[in-house]
């Protein structure tokens, strides 16, 4: 696959992500949210703005990072998908989704703890998502470390006649 053709298909990936990320964000998180929080006698009713607003801080990492893997993407684009500015996004989206899914335990602990709700459904879903932003901290860690070392060895190549 030619590097044009792949820097259009992983830009039509991230915007399709961005797409489904906002609908989630703007649509499907606030909806659920009022059908849990408003179910029944609407005993968590007092838990919604709360909760949406924690998971709403969520996003912004999440974006950030999509600006990055575009940023990627058009140097991939441009011929220079071995380069120390890749290696310097990856490891940029490592740490956002470390501090993101950081941010979420710690918020949803805190959360949990001042409001006394320990539901087992919303404890397990919590661990879930902080376990898929550890997942995308290490990988996107992982390739920061292999992009550098190709980074280097494309320099050390291109010094060499």
């Amino acid at each position: 696959m030619k590097q044009k053709t792949l820097a259009l298909l992983l830009k039509a990936v991230i915007i399709g992500v961005a797409i489904c990320a906002a609908a989630v964000y703007i649509l499907i998180i606030p909806d659920l949210g009022r059908d849990l929080a408003f179910s029944g006698e609407g005993e968590y009713a007092y838990l919604f703005t709360p909760w949406l607003i924690v998971i709403s801080v969520t996003a912004l990492p999440i974006f950030a990072a999509l600006v990055l893997a575009w940023l990627i993407t058009a140097n991939i684009e441009k011929g220079e998908p071995f380069c120390r500015n890749n290696a310097k996004y990856l490891a940029v989206i490592s740490i956002l989704a470390g501090i993101d899914a950081a941010y979420f335990f710690i918020a949803s602990a805190v959360l949990m703890a001042v409001t006394k709700v320990y539901h087992p459904g919303a404890v397990i879903l919590v661990l879930f998502v902080c376990f898929a932003g550890a997942a995308i901290c290490v990988a996107a860690a992982a390739l920061s470390h292999h992009a550098y070392k190709a980074a280097a060895l494309q320099e050390q190549s291109d010094l060499t006649i």
